[in-house]
C-alpha cells in the first residue's frame, strides 16, 4: 500500500518527484539541501544573507550597469584575450547576465559580478590571481566526480603550457558553480540540465591538452636546454639543481597542496640523487617568482615554494641541513618585454623557479 501511495503521489506531482531524483543524481552532500518542505530553517546555512555578504555586494545597486561596465573593461584589456583568467571573467559575466534575465533574485547575480570584477581588476593591475574556485554563499557543491575531473585537468602541468585548453576549463568551472547555485535554490532539475555542457567543455579541455602534450613529446633536432624541468650546473662550478616552478606547482601555488604529480616525481628523483652524495655538507634552497604582481606577495610566494621543497625532500629521507630563502623576483634569468599577457607569462617562466645549491663538505 505504501508503494502504491508513492506511485500516486508521483503521478500527481511528477515534477517534484523528478526534481528529487535529479537531486539524488547530483551527489549533493550539503545537509541543508537534503531537506525541504515544512520546518526547513532559514538560517545562514540555508541561504539567509549574512552581514558580510550584504557589505560586499550591496554597492552593486544596478546589476545591468555593473555588467556593462565590466564588459567594457574586460574588452579593453591588452594582450591575448583567450587565456584562463580572461575566459573565466567573461564566463562569470555571462553567468550573471543569464541569472539576471531569469529574474534570479537569490544573490547569485551579485556574486558572479563580484567574481568577474575581482578577476578583471587583477588583470588590469597585473596582480597575481589564484585559480582556486571560491566558496560562494549562494552555491553548493554538485557532482563531486566532475570537480575531481576539473582538479585532475588543472593539476596536469601541460595545461599551463597549452593556452587553447584553458578557456573551456575555466568556463566549465563557472558553469559547474552555476549548477551549484541552481541546487542551492532547490532547482535540482535546472542544475542537472547544465551538466552535459559542463562535461563537453571538460572533454574539450582534456583532449586539447592531450594534443598539446603529444606535440611537446615529438622529437626535435636540437632541444633547448631551458625545456628540461631539472638542470644541473657544470661539475667545475658549485653544484646547483634548478626546478621550474611551473612544473612543480599549480597556478600561483606554493604549498604542499599545490604540488603537481609531475613536481613530486621530480622531487623524488632529486631526493634519490641527494642521498647518493655523501660528501655534501648542506643544501641552500632558494625560491624565485617572476616580476608580475605585488613585491610582498612574490616574496612570500617564493619563500613558500622554497620551504615546501625543503619539507618534501626531508619527508623523502634527505637529512642534510637546509637553509631555505625566498628572493621574490630577484636574479631573473630572462628579460621579457612582451605586451600580450599570456606571451609575457610564457616568456617569464624561467624566472619562476626553485634552485637547490649543493654545498660540498670542506667548502
Amino acid at each position: 500500500m505504501k508503494h502504491q501511495l508513492t506511485v500516486l503521489v508521483c503521478a500527481l506531482a511528477m515534477t517534484a518527484c523528478a526534481n528529487h531524483a535529479a537531486r539524488d543524481r547530483l551527489g549533493i552532500e550539503d545537509a541543508t539541501l537534503l531537506h525541504s518542505g515544512f520546518g526547513v530553517t532559514q538560517d545562514e546555512a540555508a541561504g539567509a544573507a549574512n552581514s558580510q555578504w550584504i557589505s560586499t555586494y550591496a554597492p552593486a545597486v544596478s546589476s545591468s550597469t555593473a555588467l556593462a561596465l565590466l564588459q567594457t573593461r574586460l574588452d579593453r584589456l591588452p594582450g591575448d584575450q583567450t587565456g584562463y583568467f580572461h575566459a573565466k571573467a567573461q564566463c562569470w559575466i555571462n553567468a550573471a547576465k543569464q541569472a539576471r534575465q531569469a529574474n534570479d533574485h537569490w544573490g547569485f547575480v551579485e556574486e558572479a559580478i563580484g567574481q568577474a570584477a575581482m578577476i578583471t581588476m587583477s588583470l588590469e593591475n597585473g596582480a597575481p590571481l589564484s585559480a582556486v574556485n571560491p566558496a560562494l554563499r549562494t552555491v553548493s557543491t554538485v557532482r563531486p566526480d566532475l570537480w575531481k575531473i576539473v582538479s585532475a585537468i588543472k593539476s596536469d602541468p601541460t595545461i599551463a603550457q597549452c593556452p587553447q585548453a584553458q578557456p573551456p576549463l575555466a568556463c566549465a568551472e563557472v558553469e559547474l558553480m552555476q549548477a551549484g547555485h541552481d541546487a542551492w535554490r532547490r532547482s535540482f532539475s535546472d542544475a542537472e540540465r547544465r551538466l552535459p555542457d559542463v562535461q563537453d567543455k571538460l572533454r574539450q579541455s582534456a583532449e586539447t591538452a592531450l594534443q598539446c602534450k603529444q606535440k611537446m613529446l615529438m622529437p626535435v633536432s636540437a632541444p633547448a636546454p631551458v625545456s628540461a624541468p631539472v638542470t644541473v650546473s657544470a661539475a667545475n662550478s658549485p653544484r646547483k639543481i634548478t626546478l621550474k616552478a611551473d612544473s612543480l606547482f599549480r597556478f600561483n601555488g606554493g604549498d604542499d597542496a599545490a604540488l603537481l604529480p609531475a613536481g613530486k616525481r621530480q622531487l623524488n628523483e632529486v631526493a634519490i640523487r641527494l642521498k647518493k652524495m655523501p660528501l655534501m655538507r648542506e643544501l641552500k634552497i632558494t625560491g624565485y617568482a617572476d616580476r608580475l604582481g605585488d613585491k610582498s606577495y612574490n616574496q612570500g610566494l617564493s619563500m613558500q615554494r622554497a620551504r615546501t621543497v625543503e619539507l618534501y625532500l626531508q619527508s623523502r629521507g634527505v637529512s642534510l641541513p637546509v637553509t631555505a630563502q625566498g628572493r621574490g623576483s630577484a636574479n631573473p634569468l630572462v628579460t621579457c618585454r612582451q605586451t600580450q599577457r599570456d606571451a609575457l607569462l610564457r616568456c617569464l617562466a624561467p624566472n619562476r623557479r626553485v634552485e637547490i645549491e649543493l654545498v660540498a663538505a670542506g667548502s
